[in-house]
């Protein structure tokens, strides 16, 4: 057999008159009148067959049976908010996996851990260096931050970032052998994170597909080339969000004023049921902050940072011999 409760717009009217010991007070946290509340209380008092109120002047008072249920109501509405409160804030507190394109990962996320761990400091971060599409579908990894077209099926997605590519070298290897103009490349070792298609698409623009029969390593993804340029074993393509901090910390520097759009995006993906899932959306949130952050502060001058990029300029040498 149903329990029977109470009409629920009564007992609120109840809880909040009780709580100020005014009618005025609590028909103004309700947003309604003073008449609706005591319309309520009066209903209330009907359907209960009991008084709850005596009157003392401005104030009220709760009845001997008034201060018995309040109690349990004050309760009930409390029980309730919280429950309210934990479905729709965001979990601050827990495990959570990552799945992160390499180069991103060490050059971008790492260095921010720090904004993350303040804002954060009860969630537990397991950091993964990969871009495979398998991790989407991992049941160990909660969020993955991939570098791709976007294709993947049957999840959810979201592009978090576009990038452009230039050439980057270190001071030392620019000094001794210095980078007046494109075709001073075919001096250098040009090192590739893909198969190739990046640095095509940049000497496409250059006019200078010819110097890809040069001296050439492959070192996998976007992270081994940076390493291997900052040791100053050849030029690679850096890209506008994780060659930043290189080039402001004079690591790397970009001799041309050339740029061209990447071949793909950074987009971030997991399954589709765990998109809704707190833990998730925090990390996902702070993600997309921090990229706003970095875009709002993009026009700031850096030492080393390309000022202006984009396709098809006339091919500009940014440095040569260094001081």
């Amino acid at each position: 057999m149903a329990k029977r409760l109470p009409p629920l717009n009564p007992l609120r009217a109840f809880e909040a008159t009780a709580r100020h010991a005014s009618l005025t007070k609590a028909a103004s946290e309700l947003n309604v009148t003073h008449g609706a509340v005591s319309h309520q209380i009066k209903a209330l008092e009907q359907s209960l067959g009991v008084k709850l109120f005596e009157r003392a002047g401005q104030r009220v008072k709760l009845t001997p049976h008034g201060a018995e249920l309040l109690p349990a109501v004050s309760t009930a509405f409390d029980g309730i908010a919280a429950a309210t409160q934990r479905l729709t804030r965001p979990a601050s507190s827990g495990a959570l996996s990552v799945s992160c394109v390499p180069a991103l990962l060490l050059l971008w996320v790492t260095p921010r851990l720090g904004s993350f761990t303040a804002q954060y400091p009860d969630i537990q971060l397991t950091l993964i260096p990969s871009n495979d599409p398998r991790d989407i579908r991992a049941p160990h990894i909660d969020v993955c931050v991939h570098y791709g077209d976007g294709s993947w099926a049957d999840c959810w997605m979201r592009k978090w970032s576009g990038l452009e590519l230039f050439p980057v070298v270190s001071p030392t290897l620019i000094n001794n052998r210095p980078i007046r103009n494109v075709r001073d490349l075919a001096d250098h070792v040009l090192l590739h994170g893909d198969d190739g298609r990046e640095w095509h698409t940049w000497l496409a623009a250059a006019d200078a597909l010819d110097l890809e029969r040069g001296r050439r390593h492959h070192l996998g993804d976007a992270r081994m080339t940076a390493e291997a340029a900052v040791h100053g074993h050849g030029v690679a393509l850096g890209d506008s969000v994780t060659a930043s901090a290189l080039l402001a910390r004079g690591m790397l520097v970009a001799p041309f004023s050339l740029s061209v759009p990447a071949v793909d995006d950074f987009y971030v993906v997991c399954r589709n049921e765990m998109r809704a899932t707190p833990i998730v959306q925090v990390f996902i949130d702070w993600l997309f902050a921090e990229k706003a952050g970095d875009d709002s502060r993009a026009d700031a001058p850096v030492a080393g940072r390309l000022v202006t990029r984009r396709k098809r300029p006339a091919l500009k040498v940014m440095g040569g011999k260094l001081p």
